[in-house]
């Protein structure tokens, strides 16, 4: 497993970006829970050029939303053949599935763990899909699962400090504060 050969990461949503439960309300809107710290670690990939996809079985308002928010594009929902799918978003990336690290957490997810370069399941992922991934997170999905894989992946390739800086650099940047003068006055 050469981590140093991943430029794409690809995550199913549900039971991974999060714990797998959908909240139904009564004029059927619909929700999920979210980890920021997640978003965090995908914000990170971004600022290292890695190519980012969502492949979903399900359509849902709620991730189309936080896909965007991400500024995720490739998102891809209500898909039963997430191997297909992410062959074609490889290609049109350029990428081979040799360069794809994929994190999900259900049968369904099974013939992507057997073409990609990287299988990742998080700790609530079915018994099967654990015991066919490469790596499984301490944490769950929607726990910060994917912030786990994210920065194992990083530290793993050496980039983990790389990451942090950028992201540093570029929240400084927003607010308009020099990020190599950690001396500013809070007064």
């Amino acid at each position: 497993m050469d981590l140093d050969r991943i430029r794409g990461l690809a995550f199913d949503v549900d039971g991974v970006l999060t714990d797998g439960t959908v909240y139904v309300g009564a004029s059927g809107e619909e929700m999920k829970r979210f980890s920021v710290q997640d978003g965090t670690a995908l914000y990170w990939c971004r600022l290292l050029r890695y190519e980012l996809a969502l492949v979903s079985g399900r359509e849902s308002g709620a991730t189309r939303r936080r896909a965007e928010e991400l500024g995720i594009r490739a998102v891809y929902q209500g898909v039963r053949d997430k191997r297909d799918r992410l062959e074609s978003w490889a290609l049109d990336r350029g990428l081979g599935l040799d360069e794809v690290l994929y994190m999900g957490d259900d049968l369904i997810d099974l013939p992507v763990f057997d073409a990609v370069a990287v299988s990742v399941a998080p700790a609530n992922a079915v018994a099967e899909v654990q015991r066919q991934a490469a790596y499984v997170t301490k944490r769950s999905g929607g726990d910060g699962a994917v912030r786990e894989a994210v920065e194992w992946l990083l530290w793993t390739t050496d980039r983990l400090d790389e990451a942090t800086r950028l992201y540093r650099e570029e929240l400084f940047r927003k607010v308009g504060i020099d990020a190599g003068d950690p001396g500013q006055d809070d007064d």
